[in-house]
């Protein structure tokens, strides 16, 4: 079998939902795992929906209404007329939202993260199955939640991997054409659990390990896989080719075309990921397989914003050594801090980090009674793989505001101030 994985922008609107099945008319669907990821920016208004409901905002009732009337939206404009059960299913999905958040007695943010943005995923593989079935493109709807088990690390969970292929195995044990949901699993409480943000492509690739895929295929929208973002850099350029390993540590940077999980089981039984545009699903693609690590060999530059830099130093200026640095790596896994970037010298030591968890000031009140603390915020982090004195040079105007420079063989990153 193959996998298929259509991201947020590939089901925004009824038009992309549309050219769902345009595109799996041109490539065929026999055999065929559907993986779909929330529509467009739901995953957002969800979790503004979450921080409303914590902080007990007067918005939360706006923000429902949101949800309501942009997925129903979206219905309409696919012909499906009030009466529709496909109409019909999609408003008892989000009253189950509604239901959770009045009888929820969990003071857990990643708990409750996780009860309601999954619904982003539930509602939009409703979506997508019923209209293909609508189509000729007949599917049957799996719920992820069913097969892909996890522990209970709300917002960033951990596969149960030999639970999970059993429950895989079977489920997928016939050929014909499959949709669920990207992102999601459940813990062995059966509540819902996430796979961290941009999870989908994990998910299809959990799903194509267990089954030993053909392939899995990534519909973006663009060509494939290009040495930098086109919407924070110019005159981009196509990979046609990369190594798994290459992949992996471009994902690692926080290139943010591929999850950097979905690779690792993808690599053990050397299933090809293919990156390609569903607007052109005749183009060629990026191809990450075995083999040379990248063509063309060019410079490849990602960039992480709203990061963190802290650089720390001993109150009496001794040296920072081993005992120094493990407390620090305890307080940054205790507040579980993303960790992208490290520097030390003699007495002080810089680390770039993600304050995703909201946990920055905790960490902080930790830090200062055992050493001095510079605290950087906003910053971004650019990384630059294969860089060369000439094309390094396109962040010099940068480089003012320029606060770390880090270089390794091949490797060159720079935190700036914004």
């Amino acid at each position: 079998m193959k996998i298929f994985k259509f991201g947020g922008a590939s089901v925004k609107d009824a038009e992309s939902i549309k050219n769902v099945a345009s595109v799996l008319n041109y490539t065929g669907y026999d055999n065929t795992i559907i993986v779909v990821s929330a529509i467009g920016k739901t995953t957002n208004l969800l979790e503004k929906l979450v921080k409303d409901y914590v902080s007990k905002s007067v918005n939360l009732k706006n923000t429902f209404h949101e949800l309501i009337d942009s997925h129903l939206k979206i219905l309409n404009e696919l012909n499906f007329n009030n009466n529709s059960k496909l109409i019909i299913d999609v408003k008892k999905i989000i009253q189950k939202i509604k239901f959770f958040l009045d009888n929820n007695k969990s003071p857990n943010y990643d708990f409750i993260y996780d009860q309601v943005v999954s619904f982003g995923e539930i509602i939009s593989t409703t979506i997508v199955s019923q209209y293909l079935n609508s189509t000729g493109i007949l599917n049957k709807l799996i719920d992820a939640r069913e097969i892909i088990k996890t522990d209970s690390y709300y917002r960033d969970s951990n596969v149960d991997w030999e639970t999970s292929q059993t429950k895989i195995k079977k489920t997928f044990n016939s050929n014909g054409v499959y949709v669920t949901q990207g992102f999601i699993g459940s813990d062995y409480n059966n509540f819902t659990t996430t796979l961290g943000r941009e999870g989908s492509d994990y998910t299809a690739a959990i799903i194509a390990y267990s089954i030993d895929a053909k392939e899995v295929i990534i519909w973006k929208d663009v060509p494939g896989v290009l040495n930098a973002d086109p919407k924070e850099f110019k005159k981009t350029k196509l990979l046609n080719k990369i190594s798994y390993r290459e992949a992996i540590e471009l994902a690692y940077y926080g290139a943010s075309v591929i999850h950097p999980k979905t690779l690792q089981p993808l690599q053990k039984k050397e299933i090809p990921l293919i990156v390609k545009s569903f607007m052109d699903p005749k183009g060629k693609g990026t191809v990450v397989s075995k083999g040379s690590d990248i063509d063309p060999l060019i410079p490849c530059y990602i960039v992480k914003k709203n990061q963190v830099l802290l650089r720390l130093s001993s109150l009496d200026f001794s040296f920072i050594v081993e005992n120094n640095i493990s407390e620090i790596f305890r307080l940054l896994d205790k507040f579980k801090m993303k960790v992208d970037l490290i520097q030390n010298s003699a007495i002080s030591f810089s680390v770039c980090i993600n304050d995703k968890y909201n946990s920055l000031d905790q960490l902080i009140s930790e830090l200062k009674p055992k050493f001095k603390v510079q605290l950087f915020e906003e910053v971004s982090l650019y990384t630059i793989r294969h860089f060369n004195s000439d094309k390094s040079g396109l962040l010099s105007k940068k480089n003012a505001n320029l606060l770390l420079e880090q270089r390794l063989e091949n490797t060159l990153q720079l935190v700036i101030k914004n």
